[in-house]
């Protein structure tokens, strides 16, 4: 039996979920999500500015307080999806080594936390929020990548609202893992699909095969 690790995105929950309970019935699945959607949108209702450094959300004590209480509402949406297999993790079961310029974020560090274990050894499908000890936010991207490498899985799987990397508008099949850093460094990719690919790349030469939509990025 395989263990995929399948992040999703806030805005895709419905969808996501869907995959999960394809992907279930022959495979062991960790589900990583995000909200970033929900948490700049509740920002802007509070008149909190939103800034990100190359993916990663710059985030003070009260950002902090947004993104606990989206991350817990997107938990919350998407284990009701998934059905009762799903387990909620959403109170910051990850490791993470803090990254102080950016406030209250952590670098996220491979690990096989025993929440996820003690769920995946009871057949459930653990849902977890990215955020680490402390607590600290944590890029979901980043998170999956990290979980993936540190429990061994088979495979690491975005799920996202694009169907996969887009090179010259086309999905390109496949992307060396050196080609997608170097065209993030050069400034071809913006936005949410860098700290994707850069996820991605990182599980990829590490003995993961990681795939974002259609795209299948390698080692």
């Amino acid at each position: 039996m395989s263990l995929i690790v399948v992040k999703v995105g806030g805005a895709v929950t419905q969808a996501a979920a869907r995959q999960v309970r394809n992907f279930a019935p022959l495979n062991e699945v960790v589900v990583v999500h995000g909200a970033g959607t929900q948490i700049t949108a509740e920002m802007a209702r509070r008149n909190l500015t939103a800034e990100f450094v190359r993916g990663r959300r710059v985030t003070d004590a009260a950002t902090l307080a947004v993104v606990v209480e989206s991350l817990a509402a997107v938990n919350a949406e998407l284990v009701a999806a998934i059905g009762p297999l799903a387990v909620a993790l959403a109170d910051g079961v990850l490791e993470a080594t803090p990254i102080s310029a950016l406030g209250l974020v952590g670098e996220p560090i491979a690990s096989a936390p025993e929440g996820v274990r003690a769920a995946l050894r009871a057949g459930g499908i653990p849902v977890v929020a990215p955020l680490a000890k402390g607590p600290l936010n944590v890029n979901a991207d980043e998170a999956a990548a990290a979980l993936a490498v540190g429990l061994g899985a088979d495979r690491l799987v975005f799920v996202t609202d694009v169907p996969g990397v887009l090179i010259e508008g086309d999905v390109t099949p496949a992307i060396a893992a050196d080609d997608a850093e170097r065209l993030v460094d050069a400034g071809t990719f913006t936005d949410g699909i860098v700290p994707k690919l850069l996820a991605a790349a990182r599980a990829a030469r590490l003995g993961v095969a990681a795939e974002i939509g259609e795209t299948a990025v390698l080692a």
